[in-house]
């Protein structure tokens, strides 16, 4: 085990992929000798060479459009995007391409592509740099949305999305780049697309949230914890899409009261899916109506409001709280 940040731990994951297979080729702007804009493909050129770790011209719709390409002729191509908030330029070749091959062509044709994105605030950058905008990528049928929550899941993730047969939409928290270490294993770890896991154990509520929101959540589980004597349980979805709510209905079964964590913001968000699947399968074990903790219905704030925009800890305990009392 070495402990890493996310953004070596996804270093590791694409250099490892890359050495097992010589399919897997990376693309983007400034991924080769500068390394990308966070580093995070920092070093790959010089073991790989350029015709493997390609620098491409700033044209996002360009880099999903060859991606495509050259994932249905063999290739494993891994794209980035620089933020997140550049990657609706890649909506065309992504929607009406990437994500329905397979069902045009019958089965014939598959798409093994992964793009990378960061995304999310809390590092005081502009608006297009700092948005959390998962939903259009999960509505979409046919792509697969995946967002990791700490190095460990993010190599294992990037791992299996990697060699997943179909193309995965993979949004890494710029907040949580160097915001910490975690122990990584040297061998080869995957985590199944699909799959959400328990952080924190508990019995009285469930919290259910992805990405950089895992880490408030269990923040405010020790407050509840400290303060109130509640035992929260924290669900880490780790994938959107498809979205496991196995887990999350045995959970909130258990305990009656349901908290839901993002980012993104409020209205028509992946907390409405949640909320509503909890209500179809779990309707009668509810004893308080769920609560929702997001971003607002606006563009995400310059920087001296960008912290007031971000749920917080003091957001999930009071929603929480609400619940309890109900």
């Amino acid at each position: 085990m070495t402990k890493m940040t996310m953004v070596q731990a996804i270093n590791l994951a694409l250099r490892q992929e890359m050495a097992n297979d010589d399919r897997v080729v990376l693309l983007g702007e400034d991924i080769g000798r500068d390394g990308g804009v966070f580093r995070v493909t920092e070093g790959l050129i010089d073991t790989f060479g350029t015709e493997r770790v390609l620098d491409t011209p700033l044209a996002e719709s360009a880099i999903a459009g060859m991606a495509v390409g050259m994932a249905i002729y063999g290739l494993r191509p891994v794209c980035e995007i620089q933020f997140s908030g550049f990657a609706y330029h890649c909506f065309h070749q992504l929607e009406n391409h990437a994500a329905r091959l397979r069902w045009r062509s019958q089965g014939r044709l598959s798409v093994p592509m992964v793009l990378r994105a960061p995304y999310g605030g809390g590092v005081r950058a502009l608006e297009h740099h700092s948005e959390s905008r998962e939903a259009y990528w999960a509505h979409t049928p046919g792509l697969k949305m995946v967002i990791p929550s700490g190095p460990r899941s993010a190599r294992a993730l990037m791992v299996a999305a990697i060699r997943d047969p179909d193309p995965v939409i993979f949004y890494e928290a710029k907040g949580l780049y160097r915001a910490f270490r975690e122990e990584v294993p040297d061998e080869e770890e995957t985590i199944p697309i699909g799959r959400s896991r328990i952080v924190r154990e508990g019995r009285d509520l469930t919290m259910i949230a992805y990405g950089a929101m895992i880490r408030p959540a269990l923040e405010a589980a020790e407050e509840l914890r400290a303060t109130d004597g509640v035992e929260a349980e924290v669900i880490d979805l780790l994938t959107i899409s498809p979205l496991d709510d196995t887990l999350m209905l045995q959970s909130v079964t258990r305990t009656g009261r349901a908290v839901v964590i993002h980012e993104a913001p409020r209205s028509f968000g992946p907390g409405a899916e949640i909320t509503t699947r909890l209500m179809e399968g779990a309707f009668y074990y509810l004893e308080a109506p769920i609560a929702r903790v997001t971003g607002y219905d606006l563009i995400i704030p310059y920087f001296s409001r960008e912290k007031w925009f971000i749920p917080n800890v003091r957001r999930i305990v009071d929603a929480a709280r609400r619940t309890l009392v109900s």
